[in-house]
């Protein structure tokens, strides 16, 4: 999602991360699989599920089938799909 962990903390601190639909406030926050992640970004807001764990930290394309995008309703991610999404339970 982002490049750093420094930089991951600062989204988790500011309240763009939810984890199973609930708001993580501590970037240290345990994930598992079956959980799903929705994080929100400068113009985009993506919903993840967690697939697996791993058991060491590693690059980006290691983790890659540790998830599952899930879909978010077509369009530009306004605030009205973003509603749409959440009432749907894909948020």
């Amino acid at each position: 999602m982002v490049r750093t962990r420094t930089l991951a903390a600062e989204i988790v601190s500011a309240g763009h991360v939810r984890l199973n639909r609930a708001k993580v406030t501590k970037p240290d926050h345990r994930v598992a699989p079956g959980d799903v992640v929705t994080v929100a970004l400068p113009g985009r807001v993506r919903v993840l599920k967690v697939e697996a764990t791993a058991s060491r930290r590693g690059p980006a394309k290691a983790a890659k089938p540790l998830y599952s995008e899930l879909a978010m309703p077509e369009g530009d991610g306004g605030a009205a799909q973003k509603e749409d999404a959440a009432r749907a339970g894909t948020c």
